[in-house]
């Protein structure tokens, strides 16, 4: 039998939010330090949710372009069991920071072609997870991430994978089934596909999420 789709609820702002990702299934509940982004969270609140979150689920800290002194505090405040990377991060700095915090780590990487694919390899010996996500979808866009787009993932069909991954980028409810069976993901990660506004977390589209994926 083969095991269950991990899944990431990404974004989480309150601890309702968090109870039920966790109810649905979820292994993984993602929080935001990023000021742009609507579901940005003060180290301090941060901190606040860490404590709601069950000891069978594991907290995700996502950073963007984070100095090494924020870095260094976000860690130490927020007490992550990983640090999701989603800026532009070289693979040195993350091997540091996964070394001197002894703490698991995530890069996610915008695909846009193959190429992409085949530069993340980069990474190995750096992370412990590639996070496979839609690129932002202009030069503008503020936010690396969350911002509700896919990818064209007919480029993961015959790639050969260094890395442990997950699949990111416009899931929902709707998709997550036919994402997990085209690409064979071993973990889905959603964000803006389950809110109402942005920023706000719908718990009925969570435990929809969550009942597609487990189901596929």
């Amino acid at each position: 039998m083969q095991p269950s789709t991990q899944i990431k609820i990404c974004g989480l702002t309150t601890p309702e939010a968090i109870a039920a990702a966790a109810h649905a299934g979820a292994s993984h509940v993602g929080l935001v330090h990023f000021e742009p982004s609507p579901r940005h969270l003060s180290l301090d609140q941060a901190a606040r949710l860490r404590a709601h979150v069950p000891v069978d689920v594991k907290t995700v800290l996502l950073l963007v372009n984070a100095d090494m002194e924020l870095t260094a505090r976000a860690i130490a405040q927020v007490k992550p069991d990983i640090v999701q990377f989603h800026g532009k991060e070289s693979a040195e700095w993350i091997k540091l920071v996964r070394e001197k915090a002894g703490i698991e780590t995530w890069k996610a990487i915008g695909v846009r072609d193959a190429q992409t694919l085949d530069n993340a390899a980069r990474f190995e010996g750096a992370v412990d997870r590639l996070l496979l996500d839609a690129p932002p979808p202009s030069a503008q866009s503020v936010l690396p991430g969350g911002n509700g787009v896919g990818f064209d993932w007919s480029l993961l069909k015959n790639h050969q994978h260094r890395l442990p991954w997950g699949l990111a980028g416009g899931l929902g409810p709707d998709n997550v089934a036919d994402a997990i069976i085209q690409t064979g993901t071993e973990l889905v990660d959603a964000s803006s596909g389950l809110e109402s506004a942005p920023g706000v977390k719908d718990v009925d589209k969570i435990a929809a999420f969550c009942k597609a994926a487990l189901a596929a």
